[in-house]
């Protein structure tokens, strides 16, 4: 059997080379198999609990030796008979300091921690928001139990939630649970192991009850906090289910933005009517939609749903022009639109292969209570009267 050189020619399930864990210093000696692999490739294999981009920082660090000498070249051939040690220093601490941030954990083992994200609470450090983060908040409750993220003692970030934009979101918490976290992620859910499923409240009837919108997104030419549609012409087409689909060559073009594939599946859970007198029903007023992301853009839903026509309920950056559907809330609505003070969306179901065991993992979070009392409050008077009959009958 022969092999590339970049391929690692030996069994990984073969105690030989006997695999190390990530420590102090590690020794290996190179086989006769092995000949001809980069540096860096083998140390990845014989150290699966650190990445290959950390295996190469340490080797730049001057942290590797072949035989004695230091070398800094990650591309560096190995040979046989080569005694390698590769220095690992302790994970560094983390610059954002630790802070004890109340949270809600869904699951937490060795590996990972599934938190229930609330509304307001920004996942990372960043300008405007050093402090109060769900990093923040993680460093404090994980403590020892992070072995270390690329080096640094922190958690692994592998998606994120809006401030605004409640539910489920999973950390890593080593350094193999991060890379298995973002192969995962990288894949879309493609490859099966991944699933992200999230509740918003949208203006108006979607075109279809089922649809997917099949439109690429990049930073808007036009405010650059923002994110926009990035179609390549406007011959739109309508696919499968009622969603609209640009066609996209998704290359850079002169004095145009940079654009990214992203796919959005919907499925109309409930739809909202305006309530006439007698109760009878009115025009569609808003509707319950559950949202599955093939892929993962920056405001992805909301910009998907504004693009659309039916922005999510509350969203102040790409819902603004939505005035005149708020007219149209009865006073309670409008009320129970104002105490939610936020955009109307929830990431409900999060699945992922867990790194460890290799075992499908799935979370259900049911909606925040200001989610629930608006969704309530837009069904008509008449509805949950009939519910609140039935429910009557079935209990004698």
């Amino acid at each position: 059997m022969t092999h590339t050189p970049d391929a690692i020619p030996f069994d990984y399930n073969d105690p030989a080379p006997s695999r190390h864990t990530a420590s102090d210093d590690a020794v290996f000696e190179v086989m006769a198999e092995h000949a001809g692999v980069r540096l860096d490739r083998f140390l990845t294999a014989m150290i699966p609990a650190l990445s290959r981009s950390r295996i190469q920082g340490l080797i730049a660090d001057g942290q590797a030796r072949i035989n004695g000498e230091t070398l800094g070249e990650a591309g560096t051939r190995v040979k046989p008979g080569d005694k390698i040690t590769l220095a690992v220093p302790p994970p560094a601490a983390a610059q954002p300091a630790a802070e004890a941030i109340a949270l809600s954990i869904a699951y937490e083992d060795d590996e990972v921690i599934v938190i229930d994200k609330p509304a307001g609470l920004v996942v990372h450090p960043a300008a405007g928001h050093e402090t109060g983060t769900l990093v923040n908040a993680l460093l404090a409750h994980c403590g020892d139990s992070l072995s270390g993220i690329g080096g640094v003692k922190r958690p692994g970030i592998v998606h994120r939630l809006d401030k605004d934009t409640t539910g489920l979101l999973v950390v890593a918490k080593t350094d193999a649970a991060h890379q298995s976290l973002c192969e995962q992620f990288a894949a879309h859910g493609r490859d099966g192991r991944l699933k992200r499923q999230y509740l918003a409240l949208v203006w108006g009837a979607l075109p279809a009850a089922i649809g997917t919108v099949d439109v690429p997104i990049g930073r808007s030419t036009a405010n650059r906090t923002k994110m926009a549609v990035m179609p390549r012409d406007l011959r739109g087409r309508i696919v499968l289910g009622g969603g609209i689909a640009f066609d996209d060559e998704d290359e850079e073009q002169p004095g145009r933005a940079a654009s990214r594939e992203a796919i959005t599946h919907y499925q109309v859970v409930e739809t909202f009517h305006s309530e006439l007198r007698g109760g009878k029903q009115g025009a569609p007023l808003a509707s319950l939609v559950r949202v599955e992301l093939e892929t993962g853009r920056t405001h992805q839903i909301r910009v998907h749903m504004a693009h659309l026509g039916h922005p999510v309920l509350g969203d102040v950056t790409y819902g603004a022009g939505f005035k005149a559907s708020e007219r149209r809330l009865t006073e309670p609505q409008a009320a129970a639109l104002r105490m939610l003070s936020r955009q109307a969306l929830h990431a409900a179901v999060l699945g992922f292969e867990h790194p460890a065991t290799g075992k499908p993992q799935e979370f259900e979070s049911s909606l925040p209570p200001d989610m629930a009392a608006l969704t309530d409050a837009l069904r008509p008077q008449a509805v949950k009267a009939a519910a609140k009959r039935r429910t009557s009958r079935r209990e004698r």
